[in-house]
């Protein structure tokens, strides 16, 4: 008997009562009793709910084609569908997204939700699935094996035409610093000692260009997701499919989205594949060991402000300390480096729950799932993050680095073209013996004019193969 504020719902495991204004339905309320695992629900993530709302969609289009559901039922589930894609009921995903069944619960709260909006719109009340059913009408020649990974890469694509976009604008950052400061001598350093001159507008702009290599392989990697098994039904077999199903289901889906999604060749085999996820992880795992490294690096050159490199300015965020005045910490860079570990560490997650596929299926989908959302959320909030709170307005100490490059013993590296091995070589060892620098040393030795000296010492002369006529002076 229902209450006045509970509605009464049957399935395989019995009744039970479900809130009389809830889209979704008793499966659903099961998944959420049973799954109180982490904060991670599917409603944090519109876009994978976006990708659930596209699945159900193009399926209800091909059911229609092939006469399996009538005109007026069909066009009421797509309008719902629609609502479900716009965002309007993503607060009827309460689900974890990490989840026993294999997607079960997130198939069947999408269903729910889905067949109870169509009620409404054709007239009848939440939960009458007589006339809407979420097994019979909305899942119609589907399975969770199909609908759910489907779904999946549906929103991750989008997911990642959303990291794209903010990683580009990050990348720009860099461009704009290694411009600003093209002009700026600094040295550079190999096993965290000195090496050869170099400007920091090309620290900058390498940062940039490593970063920029990982966009294409960020994009093959998604090309994955592109590949669907719509039709595969349970184990691959399209048990309970129409013979045109797949085809009609694929056509829809492209034409929704104007994607060029197609289908798995082997439906067998790609039910229990998860490797586009485990790829597209791989892939944001690469971008997350690149920034750690520019990271580090930024920690490093702005270390300080006296008693460290000091050669770099990071925007000064919060005070930096409880106990010590005038501490300031890179809190950006890193928080940068955290969020890198997290993907390092969802990477590993993805990898072990790939190989578990067992037979027909990998039951594991859902962490995976969950690992790539988060890692691309974290990934999305930190780049704009480590863009606009630190990188946009980091300045250079353009003194202190040109007095690195003169009196380091490395400079003379740069010099020995001009100056010889012999004279380089006695030159080092003196600065080493005596803590004078390279540049005073050939001055007070007499090797080269100051003129001359403070030619080769341009930054453009210093960081690029040149041929200058200089000839030191003779003793």
């Amino acid at each position: 008997m229902e209450t006045q504020h509970m509605r009464i719902e049957n399935d395989l495991i019995g009744s039970c009562e479900v809130p009389v204004d809830a889209l979704y339905g008793s499966q659903t309320l099961r998944g959420l009793e049973n799954f109180q695992i982490s904060p991670f629900k599917l409603s944090r993530y519109p876009l994978f709910i976006k990708g659930l709302g596209i699945t159900k969609k193009a399926a209800a289009i091909a059911n229609h084609q092939l006469g399996l559901l009538p005109q007026t039922m069909a066009e009421a589930i797509v309008a719902a569908c629609d609502e479900v894609i716009d965002g309007k009921h993503n607060d009827a995903f309460p689900l974890d997204m990490i989840q026993g069944g294999a997607g079960t619960s997130t198939n069947m709260n999408v269903n729910e939700v889905v067949a109870n909006r169509a009620l409404e719109l054709l007239g009848y009340l939440r939960g009458d699935y007589q006339h809407c059913s979420p097994n019979d009408h909305v899942n119609c020649s589907q399975s969770t094996n199909d609908a759910y990974p489907t779904a999946i890469k549906i929103g991750l694509y989008y997911t990642h035409l959303e990291i794209v976009s903010h990683f580009e604008m990050l990348i720009k950052s860099f461009r704009k610093k290694g411009k600003e400061f093209a002009e700026i001598l600094k040295m550079g350093r190999t096993q965290m000692q000195d090496a050869v001159p170099m400007t920091l507008g090309q620290t900058f702009n390498g940062f940039a260009a490593i970063l920029e290599n990982e966009i294409e392989n960020l994009h093959f990697a998604a090309r994955d997701f592109l590949t669907v098994n719509m039709g595969a039904t349970a184990v691959g077999t399209g048990i309970c499919a129409e013979p045109d199903y797949s085809n009609e289901c694929i056509a829809a889906l492209c034409d929704i989205t104007s994607l060029p999604f197609s289908l798995s060749d082997d439906l067998i085999g790609a039910t229990s594949d998860t490797s586009g996820l485990v790829g597209y992880s791989a892939a944001m795992k690469r971008v997350a060991v690149k920034l750690n490294k520019i990271c580090n690096d930024l920690r490093l050159l702005s270390s300080g402000p006296r008693c460290g490199l000091g050669e770099l300015n990071l925007p000064a965020m919060q005070p930096g300390s409880s106990i010590m005045p005038g501490k300031i910490n890179p809190v950006i860079p890193e928080v940068m480096n955290q969020i890198c570990y997290k993907v390092i560490g969802n990477d590993v997650c993805v990898t072990m729950a790939g190989e578990a596929a067992q037979l027909e299926l990998n039951a594991m989908e859902p962490v995976m799932a969950q690992c790539c959302y988060e890692s691309a959320e974290i990934f999305i909030n930190g780049f704009d993050t480590l863009r606009t709170r630190c990188i946009d307005g980091i300045t250079a100490n353009a003194d202190r680095c040109k007095s690195y490059v003169h009196n380091s013993i490395g400079v003379v590296t740069a010099l020995n073209p001009i100056i010889g091995y012999k004279n380089s070589t006695k030159i080092a060892k003196e600065a080493m013996q005596t803590g004078k620098g390279v540049y005073e040393l050939i001055l007070e030795h007499n090797i080269l004019s100051k003129a001359d000296l403070d030619t080769l010492m341009l930054p453009e002369n210093m960081i690029n193969p040149v041929k200058l006529n200089i000839v030191p002076n003779t003793h």
